[in-house]
């Protein structure tokens, strides 16, 4: 459909002349009025599901900023949460969930299908936002992808090396691809809500792809999202998917040819320049400055912001971090960088 949103231009594969930018992560810790709002909630989980807070930190940066597009504030563990598991978040430590580490444990998790009750918070935040978004102003929605999700599920927790998951993968492939498929369904009933709400663009987030080896990571990292993105193509197929296999090195190459995705998002452990000749080549990329920058500022945050614009400017491009921006960003950094994307 014809659309004068920059990023939905870039998605549809136009190189524009100024790429548009978000950034990973914008509304956040490093943000004061995003810690006010966060006090005034309680707790993460509560701001979360909280439609009204919710909305008001995911527009924070967009008002501050004047983003291009806004990302729904959310968290990708909601979707376990949705699934039956229990979460819970330790002061400056991380999530925590109830491990799932055998069939039974899988076969104690609610059908996909059922994901809704618990999510229709997430659902109302999204027709606020779409409501409240200014006109130009593309929404994203997103989830986890499975193998992402499931480290967690498995372990309880984040971790280092994502081991346990590692280790279930390879004892049990059973009860592991169990586990899979189902946040597989779940994730497709997640995204599709999020779209019949409102939201413009949908984003896979797989964190840590990067961890599995060649053939697993086209069993487990490839193999969901292509089934994913291909349901939500049967039913919204107009929607843009970007994907972000993180940590993917080489495997970015060939990426959205084999699994649909219309972005491939990029971090920063590959240079503007490869990813331009063997990623961007089969369409729009995202990236990749690394969020380093947006603590540290000063001449070099200005010169690879323009080294990064330079190298994708021969096709189509929405400029971002590799990562997500860190609570001890400075927002000053953040405005240089997006006057450096805007005014050269």
């Amino acid at each position: 459909m014809a659309t004068d949103k920059p990023i939905l231009r870039a998605l549809a594969g136009e190189t524009l002349p100024v790429p548009p930018i978000w950034m990973m992560r914008q509304a956040g810790r490093y943000l004061p009025e995003y810690k006010a709002t966060r006090a005034e909630a309680g707790d993460f989980l509560s701001l979360c599901y909280n439609p009204e807070l919710a909305t008001e930190v995911t527009l924070q940066p967009i008002r501050r900023f004047g983003f291009d597009a806004a990302i729904l504030f959310a968290d990708i563990l909601l979707v376990p949460q949705a699934l039956g598991a229990d979460l819970w978040f330790v002061t400056g430590e991380g999530p925590r969930l109830s491990t799932v580490t055998d069939r039974a444990g899988v076969d104690a998790l609610r059908p996909a299908a059922e994901v809704h009750e618990t999510l229709a918070p997430i659902y109302q935040t999204v027709r606020n936002l779409a409501a409240a978004l200014p006109a130009d102003t593309t929404l994203i929605g997103f989830a986890g992808a499975p193998w992402t999700v499931a480290t967690y599920m498995i372990a309880g927790r984040g971790t280092p090396d994502q081991g346990p998951a590692h280790t279930l993968k390879n004892e049990d492939r059973a009860t592991f691809e169990a586990l899979i498929d189902l946040l597989t369904e779940a994730t497709v009933e997640y995204l599709s809500a999020q779209i019949e709400a409102g939201a413009e663009v949908v984003k896979l987030f797989d964190s840590w792809a990067g961890s599995l080896g060649a053939a697993d990571f086209e069993a487990y990292a490839v193999g969901p999202t292509k089934r994913i993105i291909a349901a939500l193509k049967s039913r919204h197929p107009d929607t843009p998917v970007i994907a972000f296999p993180r940590g993917a090195g080489a495997a970015y190459e060939g990426f959205a040819r084999a699994t649909g995705a219309d972005c491939v998002a990029l971090d920063d452990g590959v240079t503007p320049k490869w990813a331009a000749a063997h990623v961007q080549k089969d369409g729009c990329v995202q990236g990749n400055l690394a969020s380093s920058h947006m603590v540290t500022g000063g001449e070099a945050l200005v010169s690879e912001t323009r080294r990064i614009v330079e190298a994708f400017s021969n096709g189509p491009h929405i400029f971002n971090l590799g990562h997500g921006i860190t609570p001890d960003a400075d927002p000053d950094n953040v405005q240089l960088m997006i006057d450096t994307v805007r005014g050269g």
